[in-house]
């Protein structure tokens, strides 16, 4: 069973389409960059992955499932991370990550070893407002694997990082199905297998072999 199907996908903003009919398969444990400019699509295809955003025509499975109609059993099985952290800026990073096991029933437990991973034990206990950009984008990523996802959809998730940010990549996408946009195509050749580049909402070509990195 292929982690992600997806037939026909579109999408439009007004009389402006922000998707034309992609058609797009992840088999389980593989990683796609998704590549383009700015207003290619990138960022709709994967709020539609993600299920934050429903298409406006086509098909997409996910895992098996209707991703339009289990919206709900699909969220505790994925991970997501956007360009914008979006943490609660007076709740320490500690605190942002227990909350977040609440809401997703994930075990408290999880929250040290998450820290640990993304390296933000030392300011665990600083509120999230506080800490710097890179940081933040730091604990939205330790956030997204805290329920131990099957899949990550990642959109620009090295936004703001530093240059050791494409190693925690390079952690929390191991042994998961990962879904990666990106402007940098080195960044897509290290983490990634294949790459789907998107051009004023359509695909350009089939996706392309890439080398990766274990």
């Amino acid at each position: 069973m292929s982690a992600v199907v997806a037939e026909g996908l579109s999408h439009w903003f007004g009389s402006e389409p922000a998707l034309d009919a992609v058609d797009l398969v992840v088999e389980r444990g593989d990683h796609v960059a998704v590549l383009g400019e700015n207003g290619a699509g990138k960022t709709t295809l994967l709020r539609i992955l993600s299920t934050a955003l429903r298409p406006s025509s086509g098909k997409l499975e996910i895992m098996g499932l209707d991703a339009l109609r289990e919206r709900r059993r699909l969220r505790a099985r994925m991970g997501y991370v956007s360009h914008s952290p979006g943490v609660y800026p007076a709740l320490t990073a500690e605190e942002n990550l227990a909350f977040f096991c609440d809401l997703r029933g994930a075990d408290r437990s999880r929250v040290p070893e998450a820290l640990d991973l993304a390296g933000l034990t030392q300011v665990a206990r600083r509120r999230a407002g506080a800490l710097s950009r890179g940081m933040q984008q730091r604990l939205a990523i330790a956030r997204a694997v805290l329920h131990d996802p099957l899949l990550l959809i990642l959109d620009e998730p090295d936004a703001s990082l530093d240059a050791a940010g494409a190693d925690l990549l390079a952690a929390v996408m191991r042994g998961r199905t990962a879904v990666l946009a990106t402007h940098d195509q080195a960044l897509a050749t290290r983490l990634c297998q294949r790459t789907l580049t998107l051009r004023k909402g359509r695909v350009l070509g089939p996706g392309s072999r890439l080398r990766i990195v274990q």
